[in-house]
Order: structure tokens, then sequence, then C-alpha cells
């Protein structure tokens, strides 16, 4: 996934704002909380971070192309880094960005997902 594709794709989701901020990294929010990032990896290829529930925190921890997130994860936080973006892998990539945009809306006041036009959100896993 290439950043034109990770913005087109987060834009897509409901009520979400981009900013770039934190060394020029493609910050996408909903209410105003940080759902996603695109970033740069080790290597300088595009990274993409996002949050995610415990169960998946685990087993993307395990899998090729991810890791927990630098920063996040080292403050106990639920955040996971995709560094091996490839066209097979973007489908799991929405995915997880989708969820990561749900969780994220779900811990937002009942008050400001009706501002923001958000069905009322539950969590997933």
């Amino acid at each position: 996934m290439t950043y034109d594709e990770f913005n087109a794709f987060c834009q897509s989701l409901p009520a979400t704002t981009y900013v770039m901020q934190w060394n020029h990294s493609h910050v996408w929010k909903v209410g105003g909380k940080v759902f996603a990032i695109g970033g740069l990896g080790r290597e300088g290829n595009p990274a993409f971070i996002f949050k995610t529930s415990e169960l998946n925190y685990h087993f993307l921890s395990e899998q090729p192309g991810y890791r927990p997130a630098p920063y996040f994860a080292s403050r106990g936080m639920k955040w996971i880094q995709h560094y091996d973006s490839t066209p097979e892998t973007d489908e799991a990539l929405q995915y997880y960005l989708t969820s990561s945009h749900r969780l994220v809306a779900s811990g937002l006041s009942k008050r400001k997902q009706k501002e923001l036009g958000l069905e009322p959100v539950t969590q997933t896993q």
C-alpha cells in the first residue's frame, strides 16, 4: 500500500480527519483521536501503525511484516506497525485499519459519536 492508497482508504472511513504531524507522518483521527499513522519503517519504506484489540495485538506481533509499534507498544499500548506492505497484504491492512477506526470510535462518548454521525459503535475483536 502506498501513502496515497493509505490516505484514500482512511479518508473513506466515516468522520475522519487528517493532519501531517510527528516528523511528517500521515495521521488519521476520528473524533480527534488517532486511529492510524503512515510513516517510515526501518528501511525507509512506508509503514502503517494502527490500534488493535488485545487479541489481534498478540496475533499480529508474531506475523511476518508486523511488529509492536515503536513508541506506542513500549508504553503498554496495543498498537501494531505493518512495515512490509505488499499488494497481497493490502486487504488485511484495510481490515485492521477499519477495526482500528471502530475501536477508537467506540471509545468516544455516545454524544460525540452522535455529533459525528456515527452509528452507535461497539468494540470488536
